[in-house]
């Protein structure tokens, strides 16, 4: 930016905590072009001030010195195509933490106006993106969720394109006769009403079904998919902007499950069969036609279990209830017997539960079914432990009905694609012990091959990549529906384990969000978390040594390869999180409002007192989406923190480059701070893998300082919730407290 305004705001306790006489000449020193102060910046007038500025074309530049840069959002909001706003936090990380007339308060905010000043002034504006895209929303997958999100999506004015490998549309809820309740009376079942919802996407003009068919290839990306389509009268080729997939989810298979005698007997049915007998009506032992007397349900068959599946696979519970009421009501004269470690009936379901509970012949009984075998009579004998029947309890059944959990319809993307590479170095034949190595992945891993779904033609791999249990899902505490591939939405079972009435709500969110990503894509707008952002990184390939860590690293597959390997990139698969900025060793990657060089900027710009002051400086890195948000509710709340220490919003803690580190010591920097998201999928960074990356790459940095005879304490990364806003304090002192042990850093006033 050339010309660079500033704009103090004195509200707030801002003209308490800190002399502004002084600000003027400090902001002319750092290449402010002019400077104003205002007593209410976010009022209309003062907006009308700093709008009347960039409309007259006196300042390129606006460095707001005010609240948080994540308050007045809406007030402090310019078309980044002709200004770049940047904002000091001078009420939250001074006025507000800070005692008020210290001098070691000004010159906190002093070095706060500073640095806000040179990363304005290394900055440039945005170049508007936006460029026609098509709005098609494909949706892979014709079960409820995906018949939801091809109704929903077309309800918003968006072709669709409905993908469904099978010759029929529905998946297994179309085999079902009665359905739990989703409306009143919630205490009995209800009719299944999917061929309604069948018969309403066959017939909406808006949506094009191809049934019978799969993906043979998806290339692009958001806005411009080129998709490719394997059907039974040929393939099939067009264009799409956003994907849903809805693939659902497989019973766990129960012959796994050996000590419940499945494989010893047909009479051991699973849920999934005694659903089609229910529906059929043809309810029935198989091993003699007879109708059964009593039959015994039997809960978590492989669920919960760390040798099958350790997780709760939610719809098992509903299931049971559901075939219970059917069976009492259409055959009066069985007896059944639930046999359950925990019955899961949430919400409404309490209602079926109670109303099944009542049922003349029902019984419920809690326990663990250790095996089930034949008996002397030739009936089957269910053996349950830690009952309430007692410690050793047995029922006798004709027939017992396994609730096994539910297994996504995903393929592990990533190990596809460790499997491809690995074949393609055997075929390389560079050396004997690479095609060793090589020839073990294959072993391991050529299971996978023959599973993928959506065949991406992505760096990274042919499909979504699978997480924990195999489901996708890219940040499910606070994204439900995205994954890790920008414009591919998961819905229902294949996300999360679920229960029909939850996919189909599923479904409509996902394809809310498949059209929110196009009308985002259309406008050259990043989506979540950085939702609006304009700016688009450029890539000094000339520069590129390929060594691949951004192509890599990126946690979205927003890179791909050409065949020297120099990354390729595509604008809007990218999140604008930085990442590839943090992991390149040459710098060439740079974003118009974040840059390796404004970040340096901001770096030098910090005044570091002498020695003899004994006045350490710090600088803390920290995440804007967990610890940014968790410093401004300190303060919010009062908290007050050390003085010395000099805070930099970083996109991601992945997107701090080395050279931050190498720049703050040679700067005279006492140490550094790195606080981002807490890792591992139960908690994850909100760029997935930023904070292991950060962790990853500050080991190498610590290790480089002791071989330099640099203390590797200087660095620390921590890890912070952004419900943990009470640490922060104690932090900032921890850390100032080794800082004094190690002495200060002996590059000071070199």
């Amino acid at each position: 930016m050339n010309q660079v305004g500033v704009f103090v705001c004195t509200g707030c306790e801002i003209s308490a905590a800190v002399s502004l006489e002084e600000f003027e000449e400090v902001a002319t020193e750092a290449g402010a072009t002019s400077y104003l102060v205002n007593e209410k910046l976010c009022s209309p007038e003062g907006v009308a001030i700093i709008q009347e500025a960039v409309d007259d074309g006196s300042v390129d530049g606006v460095v707001i010195a005010a609240c948080s840069h994540r308050a007045k959002s809406a007030e402090f909001s310019f078309d980044p195509t002709k200004v770049h706003v940047e904002r000091v936090c001078l009420r939250e990380q001074v006025a507000w933490c800070q005692p008020h007339g210290e001098e070691d308060t000004q010159m906190l905010a002093e070095d706060l106006l500073r640095m806000g000043l040179a990363k304005a002034t290394a900055a440039a504006a945005a170049t508007s993106q936006a460029e026609d895209i098509d709005r098609t929303v494909m949706v892979v997958g014709g079960g409820l969720a995906g018949l939801q999100a091809a109704k929903a999506a077309a309800g918003m004015g968006n072709p669709v394109v409905l993908v469904e490998s099978a010759a029929r549309l529905g998946g297994h809820v179309a085999l079902m006769k009665d359905v739990v309740p989703e409306v009143p009376p919630y205490d009995t079942i209800q009719p299944n009403r999917i061929g309604e919802l069948v018969t309403s996407v066959m017939s909406n003009p808006q949506i094009k079904v191809f049934m019978s068919h799969k993906t043979a290839r998806i290339d692009g990306q958001p806005g411009r998919f080129e998709v490719e389509l394997e059907g039974p009268d040929g393939n099939v080729s067009l264009q799409v902007g956003a994907i849903v997939q809805a693939t659902g989810a497989r019973p766990y298979d129960p012959g796994k499950l050996t000590r419940l005698g499945f494989w010893e007997s047909k009479n051991v049915l699973t849920t999934h069969s005694m659903e089609k007998m229910l529906a059929t009506n043809e309810l029935h032992c198989p091993e003699d036609g007879k109708t059964p007397r009593r039959i015994v349900f039997v809960q978590c068959a492989g669920s919960r279990d760390p040798e099958h599946l350790p997780y709760c696979s939610s719809e098992c519970c509903s299931a049971t209830l559901k075939q219970v009421a059917a069976i009492h009501r259409d055959h009066p004269d069985i007896e059944t017997a639930v046999v359950y470690r925990d019955l899961r009936a949430s919400g409404q379901l309490e209602h079926l539960y109670l109303g099944v509970q009542e049922s003349p012949n029902s019984l419920f009984a809690r326990g663990e079914v250790s095996r089930v075998e034949h008996g002397d009579d030739g009936r089957l004998m269910v053996h349950i432990g830690k009952s309430l029947l007692g410690d050793e309890a047995s029922l006798e059944a004709d027939l017992v009905v396994l609730a096994t959990g539910m297994v996504p319809n995903t393929a592990d993307g990533e190990a596809i694609r460790e499997l491809r590479d690995a074949k393609d170095r055997i075929q390389k034949n560079e050396s004997e012990s690479q095609v060793k190595a090589a020839q073990e992945i294959v072993d391991e891993l050529e299971a996978h091959e023959g599973s993928e779904i959506l065949n991406l033609g992505y760096r990274q791999g042919p499909d979504l990549p699978a997480l924990r249990y195999q489901f996708n899902d890219s940040h499910y505490i606070c994204f439900p529906y995205e994954t890790r591939r920008t414009g591919i939405y998961a819905a229902g079972a294949m996300r999360a384990p679920m229960e029909p009435a939850q996919a189909a709500e599923d479904g409509l969110g996902a394809a809310m969000k498949a059209v929110q990503c196009l009308e985002m894509a259309a406008r050259g707008e990043a989506v979540h978390p950085r939702s609006g952002d304009v700016s688009v990184p450029d890539f000094a390939l000339q520069r590129c040594t390929q060594c691949k860590r951004c192509t890599e690293e990126c946690p979205f597959g927003t890179l791909n390869e050409d065949e020297k390997g120099t990354p390729e990139y595509n604008q809007f698969r990218c999140r604008r999180c930085g990442i590839c900025l943090g992991s390149c060793p040459e710098r060439i990657v740079n974003f118009p409002d974040y840059s390796v060089g404004s970040i340096a900027g901001m770096i030098k710009a910090v005044e570091v007192p002498d020695e003899e002051d004994e006045k350490p400086r710090v600088i803390a890195f920290m995440c804007e989406n967990d610890a940014v948000p968790a410093l401004d509710e300190a303060a919010k709340r009062r908290l007050s923190w050390n003085p010395w220490v000099r805070v930099i919003p970083v996109r991601c803690l992945g997107a701090v480059n080395v050279v931050w580190i190498a720049d703050s010591l040679s700067n005279g920097i006492d140490g550094i701070l790195l606080i981002g998201c807490k890792k591992g999928d139960d908690y994850q960074c909100h760029y997935i893998r930023g904070s292991d990356l950060a962790d990853y790459r500050m080991t190498n940095v610590q290790e480089t300082m002791e071989r330099l005879t640099l203390e590797s304490e200087r660095v620390q990364i921590v890890d912070l919730a952004r419900n943990e806003y009470a640490r922060i304090p104690e932090i900032f002192d921890e850390f100032l407290e080794t800082i004094e042990e190690v002495g200060p850093n002996p590059y000071k006033g070199f």
